[in-house]
């Protein structure tokens, strides 16, 4: 977001209101789909954490009602709001943000070259803007997991976090300034999957809507229906990621059931045992609750 000192003051605030547009718009919209999805987020991130061990058949349903039969109801789904939100002014702002301005940077070095700006390119845009803020955000995504996952415990080992900066402040003083990043790793694949599995099927599916059905579905039905298609498509590929993201997350480096060691080594570690111990489908649990949580995003 460079602004060039030459320019008379006029021009350079304007220049930065332009710079500065797209990541108060991406700001904006994504708290305001925090606020609507956080209780789809809260039930998956729930069904995430549940052991498959016992063969009980866990749904979103079961999850909801176990949810809300505790103190609090049914404001126990925003447990972890003020995460979610935090999450969303820095992970939001800067995915949407970051892609908005890659994506004009390529239009105009495409046109100074007499080209236009192709799909790779602007998927290229969108793998770069997602992993660079995934890493950015990865403390607030450690929050939000911990704090929605906190009343998961028996009372006596409950971290009873009253807010995302106390989760913040209490698990680098616990944790070190490195558990702020812990599952950094999957949650920047995921976002580099999810973008790319949105960015690629929006496109193809709104070029097939309109090759099959033309002027038939107006554009915002044809927008519509790309999106729900883009989000089941960024789903399907970034889940597996999302719920090792969640496992590790969560983890504690003073676990006493593992004498003081996490269960999980990293990535890698997480994903074989949990194969081994689980099965593969385990890393689909929460889909639906996921499919809801990410399409309105989308």
């Amino acid at each position: 977001m460079a602004v060039d000192l030459s320019q008379p003051a006029s021009s350079r605030a304007n220049s930065l209101l332009r710079a500065s547009i797209p990541f108060t718009v991406a700001c904006g919209s994504s708290m305001v789909a925090t606020v609507c999805i956080q209780p789809i987020d809260t039930v998956k991130v729930r069904m995430q954490l549940m052991d498959s061990g016992s063969g009980i058949r866990i749904s979103p349903v079961m999850v909801v009602r176990d949810i809300v039969a505790g103190r609090g109801g049914i404001f126990n789904l925003y447990q972890g709001l003020s995460a979610g939100l935090l999450r969303q002014l820095v992970y939001g702002t800067a995915r949407l943000g970051l892609f908005s301005t890659f994506e004009r940077k390529l239009i105009q070095r495409a046109h100074d070259r007499g080209t236009t700006l192709t799909f790779g390119g602007r998927a290229l845009a969108g793998l770069g803007a997602g992993a660079m803020a995934a890493f950015i955000g990865n403390p607030t995504e450690v929050a939000l997991v911990r704090m929605q996952a906190d009343t998961m415990k028996p009372p006596s080992l409950r971290r009873n976090y009253t807010s995302a900066f106390n989760a913040l402040a209490r698990i680098t003083r616990e944790e070190g300034v490195l558990g702020l990043w812990k599952g950094a790793s999957p949650t920047i694949i995921r976002a580099m999957s999810t973008n790319f599995g949105q960015l690629a099927f929006f496109s193809e599916s709104k070029h097939q809507i309109q090759k099959h059905f033309g002027d038939n579905v107006s554009a915002p039905l044809r927008t519509v229906c790309a999106a729900f298609i883009a989000g089941l498509a960024g789903a399907v590929v970034s889940l597996p990621f999302d719920f090792v993201k969640t496992r590790l997350q969560n983890q504690s480096m003073a676990a006493a059931t593992q004498g003081g060691l996490p269960l999980y080594k990293g990535t890698f570690d997480c994903f074989s045992k949990v194969l081994r111990s689980e099965g593969p489908m385990q890393f689909y649990r929460g889909f639906w609750p996921y499919l809801m949580r990410i399409a309105p995003h989308s």
